[in-house]
C-alpha cells in the first residue's frame, strides 16, 4: 500500500506546539493538519436527484399535496465508468442507497406451473402498495418485481412466430437484460454479449424485445428506463443442470468485467441469467408492474411459483437495476454491517477455490461491488455459494445465522445446528441486519428472518397445496375453508419449499438436515480452541511516577482518568453525564486530541433500527474467533483451526497465553519510530516499515499480529504511532495485499481507556485490545490512600484490585455492546473491520491510508459551535431600516423548544416554558410522559399573578395555557392516550436524541412521583424505561405505518419526525418526507439531555449544519422540500445561530438549553441525580419550591433573540426571514489563524442546488397531509354511528375489512376522544369486521368500543388502546386448528393504557410491550413478549418465545406451561416466577379465561375450564417487584374482601 500519499504528516509534526512538550512526547498530536484541500469535492449527493413524495393510497388516490406538475425534470445520473477493481466499500455510496419493503413468495408443491400463481403475485404486489415509495411525480415507483420459472410455452410460442425451433429446456439459457436506451450502445453492449458467449462456446439464439407499455410508467422512472430485452443461448457442452447454471454464471461475470471500462458499462445489466428462474421487474408501483410488462398478462406464462417485492427506497436516484428481486433473493431490510462485509468479501478473494470452478475463480472475481445496493451484495454472495455447490438454505444460515448461542430449543433438541453454527462463525462474519429474506435457485423457494426478528413474515398453507409468504396476511384471496397450516416466522427462522420433491420444511428440519450433512460437531471438538480466561494481576506492576508519565505521554487527561477509568473501576458502568456536550470537537479545539477523537460513532435511524442491549441483549455477542480464515468454498475440519475469544477485551495474562499458543505463531509489531534524523516523513517510514513487518510475518505464518506500544520507558525521540492509525493501515494493507484473512489483530496498548476508543479499534480491523494502562490505572486508583479512605468511611462501596478491574472490563464490555446496538449490529465479529463511523477532521491523505472508506467531509472539517464562528454574512444589498423588517412577533412564532420530559424537569419548569410558548405563539414540546388535562384550558382565575389552577406558578396572566403545542410520542409512549393525541397541534414521533442517538431513556425510580406516576400511567419509585426505539419503527415503512396511525387519530396535527445529524441523513430526510411526515427535525448531536453514558454525549451524532445542509439540499434536488418544514435544534443560543440556520434551510428554529437557563437553569449538571438546586430538574417538593421561573423571562429572551435577527436581516437588506431561507451565498468563509483550520473546504455548506417552488411562509402555513379515503370514513359518514357518537347510544355494524384498510378506529377513537376524553364516553359502538385487517387495527381505541374481527390481522393490533375490547377469531370453518395459528401479527398492544384484548390464535413477536393497563388473552406469542410492561394482565394459553418479560416492572402475566419448557424461556433480571396460589389471582385468571371463550368459543380456553384443578397446576405467575404485595400474587393478603378486587391488576 502506498503511504507517500501522507505528506502532511511532516506539517503536522512540525505545526504541532504539542510534540516538544515531555507530556506529549509520545505523538499525542493533534491530527487536523492531515487535512488537505482537495481539489476534487465529494458533491454526488447535491446534484439533483429525483425522490418519492408520499406514500400512495391503496386506492391509487394521488397524495392530496400536488406539487406544481412543471417541475423541471432531473437529469439522469451521469454515466460514470463502473470499476470492478477490487476497491474498498465506501460508506458515500452505500450511504446513497437504503430501502424497505413489502415481500412474498407463492409456491405450488406439486411443481405444477400455472398462470394463477403469476396472477396471485401480482395481486399480492398490488395490496402492498402502502409497504413501497414512489417518486416526486407520484407515479415512479421506488421498485416492483417478480421471479419465476421460465415460462417455456410463453417463449416457445415467440420463438416458433419468428422461424426459431422450440427450445430445448435442458441446454438453454434466458438472460432478462436491460441495456442502454441509445441505439448504438444498445448494438454495442449486445455484441460485447455475442462475443462472451462465442468465446464461451454458447450459441445465440435469438433476442426478445420484451413488449412493455410505456404509458404507464411515471416521468423519472420514464426517463431512466432502460431497453429491456431477453435473449436466448444454447449450451451444448454441459449437461448437468449445475454446471449449465455455473457457465452463464461465469458468461455474465466476464461480460460485466468486459464493459466495466465502457463509458455505458453501468447501463448494461442482468436482471436474470438462468436455465431455471427470470426476473421481470422495474422502478414501478406493483400495481402497474403487470400492465408495464405485457407477458404477465399473458395466460401462457406458467410458473409452479413466484417471489415477488415491493421496494420502498429511501434514496430515491432512478435506478432500474436496484428494483428487486435480485438474482436469487429478495431482501426486505437493511445490512448495517455492509462495509464490513464488502471489505472481507474482497479480502477472502484470493482463498476462495472450489473444483467446481475449474480453475476460474479469477475471471469470476470480484464478489461484491461497493456501489450496488446492501441486497444486491448479500445476492451476491449468496450467488457464490450456490453456484459453488451449495444450497439456497445451506447458504442462508452461514450468511444470516440466527441467534443460536443460549438458545433452550436449540440446546436441547438441535446441538448438530449450533455445531453447525459455531463452525461458520469464524468463517464468514454475520450479513448483520433486520432481514426478511426470500430466495430461489428454481429448484427450492424460501424464506428466512434476521436473528432478532425484526421484519413481520407470516406463512400459510392449503389443502391444494399451495404455499404462501408474505410480510402481510390478507394479500392473496384464498378459501379460508381450504387453510391447514398457519403460521409466522419469528427470529431466525426459515421455510422451505423443495418443488422437485414437494415438501415443506417448516425451520428445525431444514437446519437439522443441512447441520448434518458434516461431522461439524466432531471437526469443532478437535480443532476450535476457547481462550481460558485469566485472572487480573493483584498488584502494580508501575510505579506511581511512571503510571502519571505514560498517563501523559498517551493523552489522558485528569478528567479522563476520573470521570472514566476510575468511574468504571468502582461501579462497573459508564458514568452518566447530562445537558449535552459545550466543548469544540477536536479539529477546531485549540487543545490536543487523541486521534480517536475525530471519530464519531454512526446510529441507526428510520431506514433500520436500534437494538435494546438492556432487554434483548440475548441477540448479542461479543465473541470474536482469531487465526486463519481458510477457504470457505471448501469444507473441512482444518478450517475450525481458530481460537475463541468470549470477548475484545484482554487482560495481561490472557495476552499472555495467546502470546505462547503455538499454531498462531503469534508475532508482536512494536509500533514506536525514530524521530532522531529529523521529524520529516518518519511517521510515513514507520508506517511503511510496520506494513512490511505485517507482510512478513504473514507470509511467514504468523496467524497472530500484536501491535504494541509497550514499552519500559518513554523516550522523546521514539514516539508511539497513534494505535488506531497503526491498525488502521496495517489493516488496510493486508486487504489490498489479499493478506487480511489469514491473520487476526490485536492492540496491546497504552492509548485505549474508553468504550468508544475500543469500538474505533475494532471497527477499523483489531479483534481484540489489551488496555494494559488503563487496567493499571484501576490498580494504583484502588491501592490509593484516597480510595481506600473512601472505603473504610463507606462513602464508596469495597471493592478488591482484582474486582476494580473486572469492573472497568464489564464496563467496556457493556459500552462496545451499547454501541453495536444502536447501529443495529448484533455481534462483534460482524462490527470488526466494519467501519461505522463518520470522520470529522481528518484529510484525505489520512483516511485513504487507514480508514478508506469512511465519510470525511468538508476537507475533514468538524464542526460544532465554531462552525457558526467559521462563517460570516455578505450581501450585495444596501442596509434598510429595521423598521422595515419583519416584526419579532412574526419570527417567534417559528421557534420552539425542545423535547424535555415532564420528569426529567419539574412541573414547574415544563409549564412556564409552555406558558411563555403560548404567549408568544411559539411551540413548547411535552417530552416524553404525557400531559396533565389542566393544562389544555386557557386560565381564568389569576389574581396578582397567581391562579388556584396552577398553584406552584407565579406571573401568570388570565388567558394563559400550560399545554403544549408538540406532543411527543416517543419509544416509551408513556402518557400516550387517544385524548392526549386528540389535543395536540403537532405530534412528534421521537426517533432519536442528540444527546444519545440510537439509545433509549430511563427516568429513575426517584425521580417518578405520584404525579409522574399518574400521567404516565405507572407506579411511583419504579424506575420507567424507554427502550432504544424499535417496536413500531423498525423500518421506514414501520415508520410510515406510525406516521398514518397518527394523522388517523388526529388529522387536524401535523407530523413530525426528529432526527439526529449523522453522514447520510439526506437519505433518510427523503423518505421520511415520502412517509408522509408534515415537518423533519434535525437535531445537532450538542443538544442538552437529562441523563446520558458519556460516551454518547461526546462520540455519536454530527453537527447540526452537517445535517441540515444535507436534508435541505437534497429535498430540495428530489422535489420533496415542499412536501415539509424543517426544523434544527442544537445548543442554539443566540439570533446568529437562527440566521445561519435559516439560510442554510431551516424554517422552524429549537432552543433547549437556553430556554431552562432562562427559567432558572444553573447548569449545575446534576439533573440525572434528583437533586437540582434550583428545582428546575427535581421532583423533590422541597426543591421545586425554589424554582424562580418565570414565563416573561422566557418571553424576553426570545424577543430579544428575534430582534437580533431583525437586526441582522436589515444589515444584510432583506425584510422578512422567507427572503434569506436557502440562500447559501449569503455566507462566506471567516479568515481564522488557528493552525488546524488553514486547510479548509467550505464548499459543502456553501453549495446550492436551488430553492423551494413556495417560500417557507408559504410550506409552514399547508394543511397537514392526509391519509386519503379511509375505512373509518365510511363508518363515520354512517347516520347511526354518527348519532350513536353524538348521543352516547348503542349501535352495532359489520363491515368487510382488507390488509390495505390501516388503523381501522383510529379516526372514530380520535373523535370520541376530543369529544368525551379516555373516559367519559357512555354510548356502546360494535363492530364487527370480516376478513384480513391491516396493520394498527383498533388503534386508540376508547372505553365503548367493541371491535370484533373474525379473520385474521397484521402486526400493532390494539397499538395504545385507553379502553373497550378487541377481539379478534377466525372463520368458524378452518382446516386448522385455531391455537396452532399466528392470528395477529407483532408488537400488538404496544403502549396500551386501558382495554381488553382476546385472541383466539397466536400472537407475533413483542406482544403487549410497553402496556400499562390493558388486560390480554391469547394462545401463544413468540419472543419478548411482556416486554416492558408496566401495568395490566396478559393470560397466555400456549407456548411463547424467548425473553419473555425483559424490563417487566409492572403488571401480572400468566402463562400455561404443558411441556415444562417455560422457565428457560423467561428473563428473570426483574420478575419472579411463581405458581398461581393467592385466591385472587386464581379468580382474575379464571374470569379473563371464561371471557375469552366467551367472546372467542376458544377450544383452548374450554378444556382448561373444563379440567380447572389440572391446569391451574400448570400456569405459571409472573410477578415484577411491584405487585408482591398485591391480593393476585400474595396468597397471604387478607382475601376477606375478595370479590370486591378488582381485577385491573395495576
Amino acid at each position: 500500500m502506498a503511504l507517500n500519499t501522507v505528506s502532511s504528516v511532516s506539517q503536522l509534526l512540525r505545526l504541532s506546539d504539542t510534540f516538544t512538550s515531555v507530556g506529549n512526547r509520545h505523538l499525542l498530536v493533534d491530527f487536523a493538519p492531515f487535512r488537505r484541500k482537495s481539489s476534487k469535492r465529494y458533491n454526488r449527493r447535491l446534484t439533483p436527484f429525483i425522490s418519492p413524495v408520499t406514500l400512495r393510497r391503496s386506492s391509487s388516490v394521488k397524495a392530496v399535496l400536488q406539487l406544481d406538475n412543471h417541475l423541471n425534470p432531473a437529469p439522469p445520473p451521469s454515466s460514470s465508468t463502473s470499476d470492478l477493481k477490487p476497491q474498498v466499500a465506501n460508506l458515500e455510496d452505500i450511504l446513497s442507497e437504503r430501502g424497505a419493503c413489502g415481500v412474498g413468495f407463492i409456491a405450488n408443491l406439486e411443481n405444477k406451473a400455472s398462470y394463477e400463481i403469476v396472477k396471485d403475485a401480482l395481486n399480492a404486489l398490488s395490496c402492498m402498495e402502502h409497504r413501497g415509495g414512489c417518486g416526486a411525480d407520484n407515479d415512479s415507483g421506488d421498485g416492483s418485481g417478480v421471479m419465476t420459472a421460465i415460462p417455456w410455452d410463453l417463449f416457445d410460442n415467440w420463438a416458433n412466430k419468428q422461424g426459431i425451433a422450440s427450445f430445448d429446456k435442458l441446454h438453454t439459457g434466458v438472460g432478462m437484460v436491460f441495456l442502454p436506451k441509445d441505439v448504438e450502445l444498445t448494438n454495442k453492449a449486445k455484441n460485447v454479449i455475442v462475443n462472451i458467449f462465442k468465446q464461451e462456446g454458447l450459441e445465440v439464439l435469438g433476442w426478445r424485445p420484451v413488449p412493455v407499455n410505456t404509458s404507464v410508467v411515471g416521468y423519472y422512472a420514464k426517463e431512466a428506463m432502460p431497453n429491456i430485452q431477453q435473449v436466448f443461448v444454447k449450451i451444448a457442452k454441459e449437461e448437468n443442470i449445475e454446471d449449465i447454471e455455473r457457465e452463464l454464471y461465469i458468461c455474465r461475470k466476464l461480460i460485466e468485467k468486459e464493459v466495466s471500462s465502457e463509458s455505458w458499462g453501468n447501463e448494461l445489466y442482468f436482471c436474470s441469467l438462468s436455465n431455471r428462474t427470470i426476473v421481470y421487474k422495474g422502478m414501478l408501483r406493483s400495481e402497474v408492474l403487470g400492465l408495464f410488462y405485457s407477458d404477465l398478462q399473458n395466460d401462457i406464462y406458467k410458473s409452479s411459483f413466484a417471489i415477488y417485492h415491493r421496494r420502498y427506497s429511501t434514496n430515491t436516484s432512478p435506478r432500474w437495476p436496484l428494483a428487486q428481486p435480485m438474482r436469487l433473493l429478495g431482501h426486505n431490510g437493511e445490512i448495517n454491517t455492509i462495509q464490513g462485509n464488502l471489505n472481507w468479501m474482497q479480502s477472502r478473494e484470493p482463498s476462495l477455490k472450489s473444483p467446481v470452478w475449474r480453475g476460474r475463480e479469477n475471471e469470476i472475481r470480484p464478489f461484491g461491488n461497493p456501489k450496488g445496493s446492501d441486497s444486491a451484495n448479500l445476492d451476491s454472495a449468496a450467488e457464490l455459494l450456490i453456484r459453488s455447490g451449495r444450497s439456497p438454505e445451506e447458504s442462508m444460515m452461514i450468511l444470516v445465522p440466527e441467534a443460536y448461542k443460549n438458545h433452550p430449543t436449540l440446546t436441547i433438541k438441535y446441538p448438530e445446528a449450533i455445531d453447525f453454527y459455531d463452525y461458520y462463525k469464524g468463517q464468514m462474519e454475520a450479513w448483520d441486519g433486520p432481514a426478511l429474506l426470500l430466495f430461489s435457485d428454481g429448484k427450492t423457494v424460501g424464506a428466512c428472518l434476521d436473528r432478532n426478528g425484526l421484519r413481520p413474515a407470516r406463512y400459510w398453507r392449503t389443502s391444494d397445496n399451495m404455499v404462501y409468504v408474505a410480510s402481510e396476511v390478507g394479500v392473496v384471496p384464498v378459501d379460508e375453508s381450504k387453510v391447514i397450516l398457519k403460521g409466522r416466522l419469528g427470529p431466525g427462522m426459515m421455510i422451505t419449499v423443495d418443488l422437485l420433491g414437494g415438501q415443506v420444511y417448516e425451520n428445525m428440519e431444514v437446519k437439522k438436515r443441512v447441520a448434518l450433512s458434516n461431522p461439524y460437531g466432531n471437526w469443532i471438538k478437535e480443532n476450535l480452541r476457547s481462550l481460558k480466561s485469566e485472572n487480573f494481576l493483584s498488584s502494580s506492576v508501575m510505579e506511581n511516577d511512571a503510571v502519571l508519565r505514560h498517563q501523559q505521554a498517551f493523552g489522558y487527561s485528569s478528567e479522563d482518568v476520573q470521570m472514566v477509568i476510575e468511574s468504571m473501576a468502582s461501579q462497573g458502568k459508564e458514568p452518566t453525564f447530562c445537558m449535552g456536550d459545550d466543548i469544540p470537537l477536536a479539529a477546531l479545539s485549540q487543545k490536543p486530541h487523541m486521534l480517536f477523537d475525530y471519530f464519531k460513532q454512526r446510529f441507526a435511524q428510520v431506514t433500520n433500527p436500534a437494538i435494546d442491549p438492556l432487554r434483548e441483549g440475548l441477540v448479542m455477542s461479543l465473541e470474536v474467533n482469531i487465526g486463519k480464515r481458510r477457504n470457505i468454498l471448501e469444507i473441512g475440519p482444518e478450517n475450525a483451526s481458530q481460537v475463541i475469544l468470549s470477548s475484545p477485551v484482554l487482560n495481561e495474562g490472557e495476552l499472555e497465553s495467546l502470546l505462547k499458543d503455538s499454531q498462531l505463531k503469534p508475532q508482536v509489531l512494536h509500533t514506536f519510530f525514530d524521530i532522531t534524523k529529523g521529524i520529516d516523513g518518519s511517521l510515513e517510514k514507520a508506517l511503511n516499515k510496520l506494513c512490511d513487518a505485517a507482510d512478513e510475518a504473514v507470509r511467514n505464518g504468523s496467524q497472530l499480529l500484536i501491535l504494541s506500544d509497550r514499552s519500559e520507558a518513554l523516550e522523546p525521540t521514539h514516539p508511539a504511532i497513534p494505535i488506531l492509525l497503526a491498525v488502521g493501515t496495517v489493516h488496510q494493507h493486508l486487504i489490498q495485499n489479499g493478506l487480511r484473512m489469514s491473520a487476526s489483530i490485536i492492540a496491546d496498548t497504552s492509548q485505549c481507556f474508553s468504550t468508544h476508543q475500543f469500538a474505533c479499534l475494532i471497527g477499523y480491523g483489531a479483534s481484540a485490545v489489551c488496555p494494559y494502562l488503563a487496567l493499571e490505572t484501576c490498580r494504583q486508583w484502588r491501592l490509593s490512600n484516597k480510595t481506600v479512605n473512601l472505603m473504610k468511611n463507606g462513602k464508596m462501596p469495597t471493592v478488591s484490585i482484582e474486582q476494580a478491574q473486572k469492573n472497568y472490563s464489564k464496563a467496556v464490555k457493556a459500552g462496545l455492546l451499547k454501541i453495536l446496538s444502536k447501529m443495529g449490529i448484533s455481534l462483534l465479529s460482524s462490527y470488526c473491520g466494519a467501519q461505522i463511523f463518520e470522520i470529522y477532521g481528518l484529510g484525505k491523505e489520512v483516511v485513504d491510508v487507514a480508514f478508506t472508506g469512511s465519510v470525511s467531509k468538508i476537507g475533514g472539517l468538524t464542526f460544532d459551535e465554531v462552525l457558526r464562528d467559521l462563517l460570516e454574512f455578505k450581501s450585495d444589498r444596501a442596509p434598510i431600516p429595521v423598521g422595515k423588517v419583519e416584526p419579532a412577533l412574526s419570527i417567534v412564532k417559528r421557534f420552539c423548544t425542545g423535547g424535555m420530559s415532564l420528569g426529567a424537569i419539574s412541573r414547574e419548569t415544563h409549564e412556564a416554558i409552555a406558558i411563555a410558548m403560548n404567549r408568544i405563539g411559539g411551540k413548547s414540546n411535552s417530552g416524553e410522559g404525557g400531559e396533565d388535562p389542566i393544562r389544555w384550558k386557557p386560565l381564568t382565575d389569576v389574581v396578582d399573578g397567581y391562579s388556584p389552577t396552577l398553584p406552584h406558578l407565579k406571573g401568570l396572566q388570565n388567558g394563559d395555557t400550560a399545554t403544549s403545542a408538540i406532543k411527543q410520542v416517543a419509544s416509551g409512549r408513556f402518557g400516550v392516550t387517544p385524548t392526549f393525541l386528540a389535543n395536540a397541534d403537532q405530534l412528534e414521533i421521537k426517533i432519536a436524541q442528540g444527546a444519545k442517538p440510537g439509545e433509549g431513556g430511563q427516568l429513575p425510580g426517584k425521580k417518578v412521583s405520584m404525579y409522574i406516576a399518574r400521567l404516565r400511567n405507572s407506579k411511583p419509585g419504579v424506575p420507567l424505561i424507554s427502550p432504544p426505539p424499535h417496536h413500531d419503527i423498525y423500518s421506514i415503512e414501520d415508520l410510515a405505518q406510525l406516521i398514518f396511525d397518527l394523522h388517523q387519530v388526529n388529522p387536524k396535527a401535523k407530523v413530525s419526525v426528529k432526527l439526529v445529524a449523522e453522514a447520510g441523513i439526506g437519505t433518510v430526510a427523503s423518505g421520511v418526507a415520502k412517509g408522509n411526515a408534515d415537518i423533519i427535525q434535525i437535531s445537532g448531536h450538542d443538544g442538552g439531555t437529562g441523563a446520558s453514558p458519556i460516551s454518547s454525549i461526546k462520540h455519536a451524532g454530527g453537527p447540526w449544519e452537517l445535517g441540515l445542509t444535507e436534508s435541505h439540499q437534497t429535498l430540495v434536488a428530489n422535489g420533496l422540500r415542499e412536501r415539509v418544514i424543517l426544523r434544527v435544534d442544537g445548543g442554539f443560543r443566540s439570533g446568529v445561530d437562527v440566521m445561519m440556520a435559516a439560510i442554510m434551510g431551516a424554517d422552524e428554529y429549537g432552543f433547549g438549553s437556553v430556554a431552562m437557563i432562562a427559567t432558572g437553569c444553573v447548569m449545575a449538571r446534576i439533573c440525572h441525580t434528583n437533586n437540582c438546586p434550583v428545582g428546575v430538574a427535581s421532583q423533590r417538593e422541597e426543591l421545586r419550591a425554589r424554582f424562580p421561573g418565570v414565563p416573561g423571562d422566557l418571553v424576553n429572551l426570545f424577543l430579544y433573540v428575534a430582534e437580533e435577527v431583525r437586526g441582522t436581516l436589515a444589515q444584510l437588506g432583506y425584510e422578512k426571514l422567507d427572503d434569506i431561507i436557502g440562500r447559501t451565498e449569503l455566507l462566506r468563509p471567516r479568515d481564522i489563524s488557528l493552525v488546524k483550520t488553514q486547510h479548509l473546504d467550505l464548499s459543502y455548506i456553501l453549495s446550492n442546488v436551488g430553492l423551494p417552488k413556495w417560500s417557507s411562509t408559504e410550506i409552514r402555513n399547508q394543511e397537514p397531509h392526509t391519509n386519503g379515503p379511509v375505512l373509518d370514513d365510511v363508518l363515520l359518514a354512517d347516520p347511526e354511528i354518527v348519532d350513536a357518537i353524538e348521543n352516547e347510544k348503542a349501535v352495532s355494524k359489520t363491515i368487510k375489512i382488507y390488509n390495505v384498510d390501516r388503523s381501522a378506529c383510529g379516526r372514530i377513537a380520535g373523535v370520541i376522544a376530543k369529544k368525551y376524553g379516555d373516559t367519559g364516553f357512555a354510548g356502546q359502538l360494535n363492530i364487527t369486521f370480516t376478513g384480513s385487517a391491516g396493520q394498527s387495527f383498533g388503534c386508540f381505541l376508547t372505553p365503548g368500543m367493541n371491535i370484533r374481527l373474525v379473520g385474521e390481522a397484521n402486526d400493532y393490533v390494539g397499538k395504545g388502546i385507553a379502553g373497550g375490547e378487541i377481539v379478534v377469531t377466525p372463520v368458524d370453518k378452518t382446516g386448522f386448528q385455531p391455537e396452532d395459528a399466528a392470528i395477529v401479527g407483532n408488537t400488538c398492544l404496544y403502549g396500551a393504557t386501558g382495554g381488553q384484548v382476546f385472541v383466539r390464535g397466536k400472537a407475533g413477536e413483542r406482544f403487549a410491550v410497553r402496556n400499562s393497563l390493558a388486560e390480554a388473552v391469547v394462545e401463544g406469542t413468540g419472543d419478548h413478549c411482556c416486554e416492558y410492561m408496566t401495568g395490566g394482565c396478559v393470560v397466555i394459553l400456549g407456548k411463547v418465545g424467548r425473553n419473555v418479560a425483559a424490563g417487566m416492572t409492572g403488571g401480572l402475566a400468566y402463562i400455561l406451561d404443558e411441556d415444562d419448557t417455560l422457565i428457560p424461556k423467561i428473563n428473570r433480571e426483574i420478575v419472579k416466577i411463581q405458581r398461581v396460589t393467592a385466591p385472587v389471582g386464581q379468580i382474575q385468571l379464571k374470569k379473563l379465561i371464561e371471557a375469552h371463550v366467551e367472546k372467542t368459543g376458544s377450544n383452548k380456553g374450554e378444556a382448561i375450564l373444563k379440567d380447572w384443578d389440572k391446569y391451574l397446576s400448570l400456569f405459571w405467575q409472573l410477578v415484577p417487584p411491584s405487585e408482591e404485595d398485591t391480593p393476585e400474587a400474595n396468597a397471604k393478603y387478607d382475601i376477606t374482601a375478595t370479590e370486591q378486587v378488582s381485577f385491573q391488576s395495576a
